[in-house]
């Protein structure tokens, strides 16, 4: 961030900590209208979604319970390919959505691109038009790695309202190289939805602030909840800010978590906590 040009004013950020309907894309949608009417009516310049929210992250998973003799299990969901989207689709749904609210809006979801499935995420602005399509470039488990082919592009980036924004999904986020290239790159907001499970709660609490810390710059960190296909969503979603601190942070319950990202806070802190200027990178690479 150059010294002669002032700071961006704060980006208000509204990040929806839910589920939705796993298998049901159409009830997901309707879900994220009604949360982006919230979002708009509090200000809100930018909504982010959790990993995979139009399709749910594993729907086609049967539950627990299922194939137990006497058990009244329900039917299984969709298959996860079934309900992926092309790259167009997604744009058309979420576009006419941001226009209709006016903010800009990113929304995780199965994305199908010729015989390959990525789990991609997608930034539209509030006019509608696309601004950024991010595919997730590091695979959680064996469930992730049997469903999805892995990205290939580390950094993907987009502007809103004079800020500098970076798009990374879940896992990628605990890997200390991809924020720091996002950092490099100059982003300014990391946005990345995720589907954090139990008992890893303490990637959310600690690991996600020290990652804004280390590499000064804001996370907004967006998780699903609750049970789903035997996984186990923690919550906790937060917005991290470059001090180490979680300003705004979700508990284990649906919420619209509404803070701010502010460029001047960024600039500050940067200047406090030299770590991008003091790295001897001679020695590393």
């Amino acid at each position: 961030m150059s010294p002669s040009v002032p700071p961006a004013p704060p980006l208000r950020l509204a990040l929806a900590q839910s589920s939705g309907t796993p298998g049901d894309v159409r009830a997901n949608l309707d879900a994220l209208d009604a949360l982006a009417a919230r979002a708009a009516s509090s200000g809100a310049h930018l909504l982010v979604t959790p990993e995979l929210f139009l399709s749910g992250y594993a729907p086609e998973h049967r539950s627990p319970d299922a194939g137990v003799a006497g058990s009244r299990s329900e039917p299984d969901a969709p298959p996860l390919a079934a309900l992926a989207l092309e790259e167009a689709e997604a744009a058309a749904e979420l576009g006419a959505l941001a226009r209709r609210h006016g903010l800009a809006v990113l929304a995780g979801y199965p994305e199908r691109a010729g015989s390959a499935t990525y789990n991609s995420a997608l930034l539209v602005g509030p006019d509608g038009a696309p601004l950024a399509a991010y595919r997730k470039t590091h695979l959680y488990g064996p469930y992730e790695r049997a469903v999805f082919t892995a990205g290939d592009r580390a950094v993907v980036q987009a502007e809103l309202r004079g800020v500098r924004l970076g798009v990374l999904i879940c896992y990628d986020v605990e890997f200390p190289e991809n924020v720091r290239a996002h950092a490099d790159a100059g982003t300014e907001v990391l946005l990345v939805p995720t589907a954090l499970l139990a008992p890893y709660d303490f990637v959310a609490r600690s690991l996600v602030p020290v990652r804004a810390f280390e590499s000064q710059l804001h996370i907004a960190y967006v998780n699903r909840i609750g049970p789903e296909g035997g996984f186990d969503f923690v919550g906790l979603s937060c917005l991290a800010a470059p001090d180490g601190t979680a300003p705004a942070r979700a508990g284990a319950s649906p919420e619209l978590l509404l803070a701010e990202a502010d460029p001047a806070l960024l600039a500050t802190s940067r200047a406090a906590n030299p770590y991008l200027a003091d790295r001897r990178t001679d020695l590393y690479r």
